[in-house]
């Protein structure tokens, strides 16, 4: 017999086998009801947004999309429907970007059916079904984000510059010909990056630039222009400084 007030939920995945499984697993209690299902993300955006449910069950990765897109966008319209990223990894950066978006909760495809049920109502009812450990690294490494642009909002714009000529994957013979350098001068600015920045090769700063750049949601261009460091803009030819 249905409950009086069953959990509305949707589910999104664009594999028809898992949508009709998830379905079929849902059936089976009486607490849970579907509403609605698609394995497109903006069907499923939309849709969601008419129905309302209580909760999505978004898959990770579709082919038009990201559950985690879907939970950002949605919950930045109605914040009361909730998120369950449902994916076949266990990717760090994802589950970073799932917490980010507002999901409540991360879980493997493997999963059995009666711990996919509970997680479900356990998120519904307003609980967190990611790990506490893992959210402590993502406020971590977010912190860590924080203090690495207060430095190079100190950098000088020349050494701005560099640093995200580095995330564009310049060499330092490059980044002295493009900034009319000497290439011993910009290796001791390399140097002297790395050691503000508490890193230790240059691949480091590539991949923290590509992080600013993922919080700012544009790409290294804008994140530099927003610092003052329009990179990308051509420097005045003119003589080759040491």
């Amino acid at each position: 017999m249905p409950a009086e007030n069953p959990i509305r939920v949707y589910i999104v995945d664009d594999h028809e086998v898992v949508r009709r499984g998830v379905a079929s697993l849902l059936a089976t209690d009486p607490e849970l009801e579907l509403v609605g299902q698609s394995g497109s993300a903006t069907v499923a955006l939309r849709e969601i947004l008419e129905l309302r449910p209580d909760i999505a069950v978004l898959d990770a990765n579709l082919a038009d999309g990201t559950g985690v897109d879907i939970c950002r966008e949605m919950r930045s319209v109605d914040p009361n429907i909730r998120a369950l990223i449902l994916t076949t990894y266990d990717d760090p950066d994802a589950i970073s970007a799932a917490i980010l978006a507002g999901a409540s909760g991360y879980v493997l495809k493997r999963i059995e059916g009666n711990s996919l049920l509970n997680g479900i109502k356990l998120v519904a009812g307003g609980h967190s079904l990611i790990d506490p450990a893992v959210a402590n690294r993502v406020v971590e490494q977010m912190e860590m984000q924080r203090k690495s642009l207060d430095v190079i909002c100190e950098l000088t714009p020349q050494q701005r510059k560099i640093f995200f000529l580095i995330a564009e994957g310049m060499t330092n013979r490059q980044i002295a010909e493009k900034l009319y350098l000497a290439e011993k001068t910009v290796k001791n600015h390399v140097t002297g990056l790395l050691s503000r920045l508490g890193l230790q090769h240059r691949t480091q700063a590539a991949l923290l630039a590509v992080r600013l750049r993922g919080a700012d949601g544009g790409s290294p261009s804008s994140v530099g222009s927003a610092l003052g460091s329009p990179v990308g803009s051509g420097s005045v030819p003119g003589r080759r400084v040491g």
